[in-house]
């Protein structure tokens, strides 16, 4: 019996070491989400917590876009908010409204009372998940958490918010407390991510969600001094990682001060002014608009044409939206998008060399 080999696609990882590629790599963030028809056919089966408790679905949803789009990464299909659940804190998702923190954590007291990580037991299913992926993939696989901040911040107010009101009031009234709950939850999150490097991911993203509503000092105490922390705990691991928050056009240069692989940013800078202030060691991830997937096909090969002419020629760049695609974008704009990246190599002269 003769043994297919099958080649890895390792586009995303070349361009994270700003390698020379034919075409840039292209993902998108939440491509495992409710646009996808199969994905909502799963949910009327299944809540959202058990989809990312039960390694089996952690498998099947994560691979749901690469079967419908043909991507060159695929990234764990799981939610950040898997640590706070393993603090205790309860949580569940409600439709139409999102996550729900059913304790949420307001004085110095609830925040001392918050364990700190032991066999991280109560994360064993998302290793598992990346396993069995890891039988199944020939491209990348992205894991990732969320920043320090970003959970904080879900912690505190009990669900999403926009202001943030009562992070902010914690974080300004009592610093002290605020950064002992951060302290806490870099705890959790080093070990969870080397649990995920050690399981097989490829990648990790780092997202900081919230990011956008610090002021700059803010930003630098409150985000950038613990993803710094995070970075440092998983830096012997040799993995890429891709920083993305919120606001990247705007902290951006504090981001790369960090030496990440790559940083993601958002669609309100223009990408190659961005190269010019970013050094070329660290990948550029993005950067159009979500909403563009909403626009006739026509205008939407024309915006990602724009993009990767604008890149042209440039290492370490990677196709993908500002933030994640919304549940009611169509599968066919999603396909186009990924098909238009597909059709135009940024460096032609590599390709009949390669």
């Amino acid at each position: 019996m003769s043994l297919k080999l099958v080649m890895m696609n390792d586009l995303l990882l070349q361009a994270l070491q700003c390698r020379p590629v034919a075409r840039p790599p292209v993902w998108l963030m939440r491509q495992a989400g409710r646009h996808l028809a199969s994905y909502r056919a799963l949910r009327q089966r299944y809540s959202f917590l058990e989809m990312c408790h039960e390694p089996d679905l952690i498998t099947r949803v994560t691979l749901l876009p690469l079967e419908a789009y043909e991507v060159d990464a695929a990234i764990l299909f799981s939610d950040i908010l898997v640590i706070p659940e393993a603090m205790g804190v309860g949580l569940r998702f409600e439709d139409q409204v999102g996550p729900i923190i059913e304790r949420p954590v307001t004085t110095n007291q609830q925040i001392k009372a918050l364990p700190l990580p032991t066999d991280l037991s109560e994360l064993q299913f998302v290793a598992q998940g990346i396993r069995q992926l890891k039988t199944q993939l020939t491209v990348p696989l992205i894991g990732f958490c969320g920043a320090p901040f970003t959970i904080a911040s879900y912690m505190i107010e009990g669900k999403t918010s926009r202001t943030l009101k009562k992070t902010k009031q914690l974080m300004l009234s009592d610093p002290e407390s605020f950064h002992r709950l951060l302290d806490k939850i870099v705890a959790w999150t080093i070990p969870y991510l080397q649990m995920q490097i050690a399981a097989g991911v490829d990648a990790i993203q780092i997202f900081d969600s919230w990011a956008n509503t610090l002021a700059h000092y803010q930003f630098r105490e409150f985000s950038l001094a613990y993803l710094q922390r995070i970075l440092e705990g998983i830096r012997r691991t040799a993995i890429p990682t891709i920083l993305f928050c919120r606001g990247s056009s705007v902290f951006a240069p504090q981001l790369a001060e960090l030496q990440p692989a790559g940083i993601g940013l958002d669609w309100n800078c223009h990408l190659p002014e961005m190269r010019q202030r970013i050094p070329t060691s660290i990948a550029l991830q993005g950067n159009l608009d979500p909403d563009l997937l909403y626009a006739p096909l026509s205008n939407l090969e024309r915006e990602v044409n724009r993009l990767l002419d604008d890149m042209e020629g440039q290492q370490g760049f990677i196709v993908n939206l500002g933030h994640g695609i919304a549940p009611d974008v169509p599968e066919e704009a999603v396909r186009t998008l990924v098909n238009c990246v597909k059709r135009k190599a940024l460096c032609p002269a590599l390709t009949s060399s390669s």
